[in-house]
């Protein structure tokens, strides 16, 4: 055997050994995330939705107030546009009172109740909308990060945001505001566990409250944000996110932009071009048992919500909350089960007494709210999550029950659409 044969048989077996040794940790990788994927599923499907686990006390500095009830006073202190569009504009509000201010959960949102000027009326209108806190807990401000929404394109009928160009345009610092106590269910859990943020455009707004709250606490966990916006003209608090991800190692950020303009730079302003998908997270995440939190448009979330489930994320282990006119249905890996022919199950019939019509339920609506608005009733609505109390109406016959507790409490004899579905048949005032 001459020399040359005898490295070529050396170097092979070294090699050999080396892939051998790679192979058996892989596949010890996998078990421990199979594992760990089978004790969070262990649980049982019969699992609430992430909007129905029970609530942690608010978090905060010792002697804050707990929440208040209704509305209270905030006084505009500063008023700062956040992205180069000038299109997103952050107002950090103080109470009138002076009064300690409450903690809360990261994620969750205020509401607002404003008497704003309807341009297709002439006179003025009442309007609530809710917006997320986009800063931590324990400051002695609350901050919300507002996008001015324009009318939408090609829809001449359809108007600007009221609120948020109401805000924009006229709100300035010194300005009072009534403002209910933060609420919401979407919110980051606390733990140890690795944890994936995913934002689609102002979606940014709750994972800055999110990520803010966990690396000011000094949160050691592996945290991950992807960050899908059109170009760097949308790009929310750019410098702030760099800075934290060049401070904190734990701290991975991922901006995509799926319109790059010729001044935008790959690797330096955006890592990836395109949107946030499920090939990405596959590719860039490591086999861990990762928390999901995702906020953005309906358009996203009816991409990476499915496509997650479909990835093996267990139910419980995705989080998310939609903007916009649409609300999201969560998918189930449930089969239905097997029954013995038998008679049809009993349609249950919604009737909107205001509006003269009566519908046949849809068992597929998420919610009255959802079922309302595609059968063309106008019905008012803010947070649709429970929150806010503006889709509340009078029950005149019948029951229903909700997705989830509501945090606000609604009038006897009333209910709220967004998080509600009929029992039985049922008549509603509206």
């Amino acid at each position: 055997m001459t020399v040359l044969e005898l490295t070529t048989y050396i170097t092979f077996a070294i090699v050999l050994q080396i892939g051998g040794f790679a192979v058996l940790a892989f596949f010890r990788h996998w078990q421990v995330y199979q594992g760990l994927k089978g004790r969070a599923a262990g649980f049982g499907n019969g699992l609430p939705e992430q909007a129905d686990r029970e609530l942690p006390p608010h978090p905060g500095p010792a002697g804050h107030a707990a929440p208040w009830e209704g509305f209270r006073d905030f006084r505009v202190a500063r008023k700062v546009f956040e992205d180069e569009s000038r299109e997103v504009c952050s107002f950090h509000l103080v109470p009138v009172d002076g009064q300690p201010l409450p903690g809360f959960r990261p994620g969750q949102f205020l509401t607002f109740r404003l008497d704003v000027a309807d341009p297709s009326t002439g006179g003025v209108k009442k309007t609530v909308r809710c917006y997320s806190l986009s800063d931590r807990p324990g400051l002695d401000h609350y901050r919300i990060s507002v996008k001015r929404v324009p009318a939408p394109k090609g829809s001449a009928d359809l108007p600007p945001g009221l609120l948020s160009n109401h805000l924009h345009d006229h709100v300035i610092e010194g300005d009072v505001l009534p403002v209910r106590a933060p609420s919401g269910h979407f919110f980051l859990d606390p733990g140890s566990g690795p944890v994936v943020l995913i934002a689609g455009g102002i979606g940014i707004t709750p994972m800055l409250s999110m990520l803010n709250a966990s690396l000011e606490n000094g949160d050691s966990r592996e945290i991950w944000l992807f960050y899908g916006l059109r170009n760097g003209a949308e790009h929310v608090m750019k410098t702030h996110l760099e800075a934290l991800a060049e401070k904190h190692p734990n701290f991975h950020l991922r901006v995509c932009y799926s319109r790059p303009l010729p001044g935008d730079g790959k690797g330096t302003d955006y890592q990836n071009e395109g949107h946030v998908d499920i090939a990405l997270l596959r590719l860039t995440l490591s086999l861990k048992p990762y928390h999901f939190y995702i906020c953005g448009s309906p358009a996203m979330m009816e991409s990476l919500v499915p496509a997650l489930d479909e990835w093996g994320v267990p139910d419980q282990n995705i989080h998310y909350e939609a903007f916009g006119p649409a609300s999201l249905a969560r998918p189930s890996r449930r089969q239905p089960e097997k029954t013995e022919a038998g008679p049809a199950a009993q349609s249950i019939t919604v009737t909107f007494s205001k509006s003269g019509k009566s519908l046949t339920w849809d068992e597929n609506a998420a919610s009255l709210l959802d079922f309302a608005e595609e059968n063309g009733i106008e019905v008012a609505s803010g947070c649709r999550a429970g929150g806010c109390g503006s889709c509340q109406v009078a029950i005149e016959e019948g029951e229903v029950d909700y997705n989830q507790a509501p945090d606000f409490d609604p009038d006897p004899g009333s209910c709220l659409l967004c998080i509600s579905r009929p029992r039985h048949d049922l008549t509603l005032s509206a």
